[in-house]
């Protein structure tokens, strides 16, 4: 492959370059005292709306087509809520010399965070995996993620970061994410047509609420001293960590698929949605669970997840997509 191609397949996309922007414009500008305390109730609504508008986009079909697929299901949660804390918990004692203890915190949290729902579903479909199984499962894993991610999390960690009791956290989240994520599907036949109309803008408040809310997070950081107690190697040291958490998970998964009988679309599935972990559910939940604590230097560790599992996952999806072609090709010759 010439660099020039490689270049272009590892671009940083726009949403990654805003993130990036809004942690500089945080760490120039932070809002703070009553802007921010205005910022922090603003952020609360637009969660909820992203959620309401999480809830009404879900189809039942696609749940209904998908839920037969258990076993599939099961090595995802597992994955995702199983084999990612164990990793969060192996890479301690390298985490211990290479991270400051809230870097290591954020990577545990990414480690008990569900999975995505966008991405996941639109990478299996790429490769020609199983897309209603994935449907099923990301959605699934969301949900699962508003009970497991903060008593997994409290159970890994307990109160360290200033972390909310786990089952207060539970439910704020229910409260801040699930209830309106269930108003939204319950109310999926009023506003659905009107949601699928405009979901290619409906994206950017998806967007827009992380923005938000990770500028919020970072201004109170800064101010708390982020940067100056950060250094660089730690920073560093997250993209590493980060790599290797997704290279193994994918690994293991690819030969358990394999391993387990799956037929090549359910592998696929399988690959997308149990390696990767939710900025979208993750930054909203951080805010839930670590209001006390130092929340923009936990969120790092997920920003930095986000990015490089677009990039290996872009990558996977269209190397599986040209082993299809192949196989079709194969089969029609013969």
């Amino acid at each position: 492959m010439s660099l020039s191609r490689l270049l272009s397949r590892l671009r940083i996309d726009p949403f990654t370059l805003a993130l990036l922007a809004t942690v500089a414009l945080a760490s120039l500008l932070p809002v703070h005292g009553a802007g921010a305390r205005v910022m922090d109730v603003v952020t609360d609504i637009a969660i909820a709306v992203l959620f309401f508008l999480h809830g009404a986009r879900l189809s039942r079909e696609a749940i209904l087509s998908g839920i037969t697929a258990w076993r599939l299901h099961l090595v995802i949660f597992a994955s995702t809520f199983l084999l990612f804390p164990l990793l969060g918990l192996v890479s301690k004692p390298l985490s211990h010399w290479l991270l400051t203890p809230d870097l290591y915190l954020g990577v545990l949290f990414l480690c008990v965070l569900p999975s995505t729902v966008q991405s996941s579903i639109a990478f299996t479909s790429m490769a020609g995996g199983n897309v209603p199984a994935a449907v099923c499962s990301a959605s699934a894993s969301s949900l699962l993620g508003v009970f497991l991610t903060p008593l997994l999390m409290g159970l890994l960690a307990g109160s360290q970061g200033g972390m909310a009791d786990p089952l207060a956290a539970v439910g704020g989240i229910m409260l801040q994410l699930l209830l309106p994520f269930v108003a939204g599907h319950l109310l999926r036949p009023l506003v659905g047509g009107w949601v699928e109309r405009h979901r290619p803008v409906l994206r950017y408040t998806d967007q827009g609420t992380i923005l938000l809310v990770v500028y919020t997070a970072f201004s109170a950081a800064v101010i708390e001293g982020l940067w100056r107690e950060t250094p660089v190697t730690a920073l560093l040291s997250v993209a590493v960590i980060a790599c290797l958490l997704l290279g193994v998970a994918m690994g293991l998964l690819v030969v358990g698929a394999r391993r387990l009988g799956f037929s090549r679309a359910d592998e696929v599935a399988i690959v997308f949605c149990g390696s990767k972990k939710s900025l979208a559910a993750g930054i909203p939940m951080a805010k839930v669970m670590f209001a006390g604590g130092s929340l923009g230097a936990i969120m790092l560790p997920i920003m930095v997840f986000h990015q490089i599992q677009l990039i290996v996952c872009a990558l996977v999806a269209q190397r599986y997509a040209r082993g299809n072609t192949r196989n079709a090709a194969h089969a029609a010759a013969d």
